[in-house]
């Protein structure tokens, strides 16, 4: 049998401070407690990424890579079943880097490079969103008020995907961000922003949309 070959320190480094983020929230997390997990010298952390800034901004970077291809995705979206599977996979990879939203204000008063990539990656969803409710909409939006409208929609559903998590932790800050819960935490995440889109639908659209919406309900937390 063949060997995988081992990984490079660097990727470990990465693999194991977005772990540590996720589960005890950025603040809470020294690069000491990373090179101790890890079982290396601060030293080494060090050579590989000079500062926790230096991980935070890589970790940053990988997730908004993985998020633009995702959200080129939303030209697909042409069924009421494509948006649940875009939202929830959406949702997937905001709990893969959860401590960025856990933690996101106190990220974006300290480090630079969060708060002027942030409100970008912010506007990408929103335009990726405001595609899917005009894919799914009965009608074209024929007027002034159409267009404002649905702009609020799509702004609604960002602010929903951006803040879920939190109010998740509000309601269990002891166990909302551990991994047992995520499947629990995605679903409704996901339930609650397709429902936003009811409104705008339609005839057969509306009739899958409230089968999915009914299908995938959620169970409430405790």
């Amino acid at each position: 049998m063949t060997r995988k070959a081992p990984r490079r320190t660097a990727e470990r480094i990465l693999v194991s401070s977005l772990a540590l983020f996720n589960r005890f929230g950025e603040p809470n997390v020294s690069t000491t407690m990373i090179s101790a997990e890890l079982r290396i010298s601060p030293g080494n952390l060090y050579y590989h990424y000079p500062s926790k800034d230096e991980l935070i901004n890589t970790l940053f970077d990988q997730y908004q890579q993985a998020l633009g291809a995702l959200l080129a995705a939303a030209d697909e979206v042409r069924d009421a079943e494509d948006a649940w599977f875009f939202l929830h996979s959406l949702f997937e990879l905001i709990w893969e880097y959860r401590f960025l939203y856990r933690d996101l204000n106190h990220l974006l008063s300290r480090n630079r490079h969060l708060e002027t990539r942030f409100p970008d990656l912010l506007a990408r969803k929103k335009a990726a969103l405001r595609a899917i409710v005009d894919a799914l909409a009965d009608a074209p939006a024929a007027t002034a008020d159409d267009q404002r409208a649905r702009n609020a929609i799509a702004a609604s559903m960002v602010v929903l995907l951006t803040y879920w998590l939190s109010y998740e932790y509000v309601l269990q800050p002891r166990t909302a961000m551990e991994p047992e819960n995520a499947q629990d935490a995605l679903l409704r995440g996901a339930w609650h922003v397709l429902g936003l889109l009811m409104p705008y639908l339609g005839g057969a659209a509306r009739t899958q949309m409230l089968a999915l919406i009914d299908a995938y309900r959620p169970a409430d937390p405790p």
